[in-house]
Formats: C-alpha cells, sequence, structure tokens
C-alpha cells in the first residue's frame, strides 16, 4: 500500500503540468492574431479622425474604433452636425457599426456665435449670387411679358373669342401659364435649384389629391363651367329658366352662372347645378304664344265668343298674322264655357307679359261690346215662353258652326329651323344613325 501513494500523486503532478502547458500554448497562438486586430481598429481611428478634423465643425467630435464598430463622442452645435459626423463615419471602409454619442453644447454663446457666424456666410452666398438673382428675375419677367403677347395674338384664340368668349379667355390665360413655367424653369436651373423643381413636381401630386377632395365643389363647378362654354346653350341676355328660377343671362364665370331675375335680383347658379338641370331657353325661338281664359255664359253664343276673341287678339299690336291666333272651349259647366285664346309674338320686338295683357283687356271689351259677358255669381230665376222646347237662338248658332279640328301645324317651321341650326349629330335623326 506505501507504494502505491507516490504513484497517484505523479500522476496529478501530470495532469495539471499539461493543463498549464495548453493554456500557455493557446495564449501564444492567440497573441498574433490580437496584434493584427488592433492596427486595423487603429488606422480607422485615424482615418476617422482625420476627416472629423477636416469639418470646422466637428473638431471637437472624438472617434473609437474597436473591432468594426466605432464610437462618436463629443460636442456639437445643432443636430445636423450629428448626422454629418455619423455619415462622415459610416462611409469609412471597414466600419460595420456607428454609435453617436455626441452631445449638444450647452453654451448658449456659442451657439449663437455658429448661428450667427451661419447667417453670415448666407449673405455672402447671396451677394456673391445677386447678379445671378437679378438675372433669374428678368427671365421670369420676360417670360410673362412673352406669354401676355402671345396669348393676345394667336389667330385661333382670336376667332374662338368671336364664338366663345368663356373659352377664349381660358386657353389665354393656360398659354400664359405655360410660357411663364417655361421661364420659372429656366430661372431655377440658372441658379442651380432644379432640385427644387423635381421636390415641387414630386409633391404636386399629393398636393393635387388632397386639393381635389378639398375642393370637389369648385372643380365641379370649373368643369361644368367649361362644358357650358363648349356647349352654349344660351348667350348674354337670353331668357331661360334653369330650374325654378327664371331669368336673362348675364354671364357665365368660372364658378357660377349668373341671372337678372324679373325682379331686379342678381342670381348666380352654381355651373354644376346649370349644367345637370332641365334648362328651357325662350329667346333660342324668338316666336313664343301666350295664352289666357274667360268665361262665356250660357246665353250667348260660344262661337260667336270665339270668333270676336281672335279677332281681338289679332288687332293687338304686335301679334303675328302666323301663326294666327286661336281659341278652344277648355271645359264646360252649369253656367258656361271656359274659353282658352292663343296668341303668338316675336319676342326680339315685344314683350310677352305685356302683350298677352292687352290681349285680355281688348278680347274683355269687345266681348261686353257684343253683349257677351261671363255668367252672374248671383243665381236668378227667369220664366220665359219660347215657342221651341227650350232651343234658344244661341244654340241654333252653335250647331250650324262648325269649326276647323284639322292636325296643329304651327310649330313645324320652328322645329325645322331648330333642327337645321343645331350642330352636332342627332340620334333622333334616321339618316344620322345610318
Amino acid at each position: 500500500m506505501p507504494a502505491a501513494v507516490p504513484s497517484l500523486h505523479n500522476t496529478g503532478m501530470t495532469t495539471a503540468r499539461f493543463r498549464t502547458f495548453l493554456f500557455a500554448l493557446l495564449l501564444t497562438l492567440s497573441l498574433p492574431l490580437a496584434a493584427q486586430s488592433a492596427p486595423i481598429d487603429v488606422h480607422l481611428q485615424r482615418q476617422i479622425a482625420q476627416l472629423l478634423a477636416a469639418q470646422p465643425a466637428l473638431r471637437e467630435v472624438r472617434a473609437s474604433a474597436e473591432g468594426g464598430v466605432v464610437t462618436l463622442s463629443g460636442q456639437v452645435i445643432d443636430l445636423s452636425q450629428r448626422k454629418v459626423a455619423t455619415d462622415i463615419a459610416a462611409g469609412v471602409a471597414g466600419v460595420k457599426q456607428v454609435d453617436n454619442e455626441i452631445a449638444l453644447n450647452p453654451d448658449l454663446p456659442v451657439r449663437f456665435r455658429s448661428a450667427l457666424d451661419e447667417v453670415q456666410a448666407k449673405l455672402v452666398r447671396l451677394i456673391v449670387s445677386l447678379p445671378l438673382l437679378l438675372v433669374a428675375v428678368l427671365i421670369v419677367a420676360i417670360a410673362a411679358w412673352l406669354g401676355g403677347f402671345i396669348s393676345g395674338r394667336m389667330l385661333l384664340l382670336k376667332r374662338l373669342s368671336r364664338h366663345n368668349p368663356y373659352m377664349d379667355g381660358l386657353l389665354r390665360n393656360i398659354v400664359k401659364t405655360l410660357v411663364i413655367l417655361g421661364g420659372v424653369l429656366i430661372a431655377l436651373d440658372l441658379l442651380g435649384a432644379t432640385s427644387l423643381v423635381g421636390a415641387v413636381l414630386g409633391s404636386a401630386g399629393v398636393v393635387g389629391l388632397v386639393l381635389g377632395f378639398a375642393f370637389k365643389d369648385i372643380a365641379e363647378n370649373y368643369v361644368s363651367g367649361i362644358l357650358l362654354s363648349i356647349r352654349q346653350p344660351f348667350a348674354p341676355g337670353d331668357t331661360v329658366r334653369i330650374d325654378s328660377n327664371e331669368g336673362r343671362i348675364v354671364a357665365l364665370t368660372s364658378r357660377a352662372t349668373i341671372l337678372i331675375t324679373a325682379d331686379g335680383l342678381n342670381l348666380q347658379l352654381p355651373n354644376a347645378l346649370v349644367f345637370k338641370s332641365v334648362l328651357t331657353n325662350f329667346t333660342r325661338n324668338p316666336r313664343r304664344r301666350f295664352d289666357f281664359t274667360t268665361v262665356i255664359d250660357t246665353r250667348s253664343s260660344w262661337n260667336e265668343a270665339m270668333d270676336i276673341g281672335i279677332e281681338a287678339v289679332r288687332a293687338v299690336d304686335g301679334v303675328l298674322g302666323d301663326p294666327a291666333p286661336t281659341a278652344l272651349i277648355r271645359e264646360i259647366s252649369n253656367d258656361g264655357a271656359t274659353m282658352q285664346y292663343f296668341g303668338w309674338i316675336d319676342q326680339r320686338n315685344n314683350d310677352l307679359s305685356k302683350t298677352r295683357s292687352e290681349a285680355m283687356r281688348q278680347v274683355r271689351r269687345k266681348l261686353r261690346k257684343a253683349g257677351i259677358v261671363p255668367p252672374s255669381p248671383v243665381q236668378s230665376i227667369r220664366l220665359v215662353r219660347v215657342e221651341d222646347a227650350g232651343i234658344d237662338a244661341a244654340a241654333v248658332h252653335e250647331i250650324h258652326q262648325p269649326r276647323d279640328t284639322s292636325a296643329d301645324r304651327t310649330l313645324d317651321a320652328s322645329v325645322h329651323d331648330a333642327h337645321t341650326v343645331e350642330d352636332g349629330r342627332n340620334l333622333l335623326d334616321p339618316k344620322a344613325a345610318e
């Protein structure tokens, strides 16, 4: 047993020595690797430091590099300088990550002097570029004059202005705006601010979409105004009825159609409403019909009342002989008959309301003169002996006087004239559908 103890002890000593040797070997092998990595980080640190020192605002920024990770520290005046330092460090080859620990300088006088220096530098740049700025302003001014000159002397617009003043003004403004826009682009290119144009055009789509939703009604009225000016359903001075509004056309603007009512009121209707509403143009056909009614007593001859009324209407100044005045029995009651008289005028020469009023007065006067009066509102009973069985002279007169019942061809000429002057394809015309 005593001989076995030294053997165990020697075995433990051998294991400890082996572990010590192995540790020393690993340490020896790692030293060359550490010696190789240290110069790379030092090189990065020096390279970044040189780049930061080249920027006057970043001279107080320090950089440390370890394993490709760069840590920036120090103080700067504003946040933009922190970003510049990060970009400089990230742009160096071999940098894997940049940790920006730069803080803002809390010293107020230092920051104030920095802001003052920046303003001074901008003023200097502005003074240096002042000649170019003056040339750019001159280019824009020349473009504005040239746009007005071109838009005012285009032969196409001159022809259009005689038929459509609204579209004439719109196209002139478009031409002038395009010329001015070209001058602005040239001026910005001269100043080296073409990137600003790209930014503006890039944001124009988003801005246009937002404005489209915000000003939907304005855009709808504007487009409707353009379509109305192209179609031209009315002209200044025409008497029209739009929806339930009646008056004379004054003007068509980019947003509204302006009317003057019979009461002298200025009425502005949105162009979208005008475009979508049922529109009646009373002036497009100069001939217009008026009518009125009166009640004739049963004891009077209705045939005679119709003849007298027609002659009275025909004699009124302004009533046309073609189409000729007519009369109809509208209704019959126990007390009498309702007579309706019709007459036509030329609206270019006579007023409809005044002519109708005079026709009513003359018919009333002529009927009373002939002893034809309305039924009395007071009922009375009269005992009259007649030889025939209740057939009076007026009834006999009615029986033997038939009146015209042929088709009314009064509007045939007007329909033909309207069809002749109407431009575009008429979908109701069989020849146009072929």
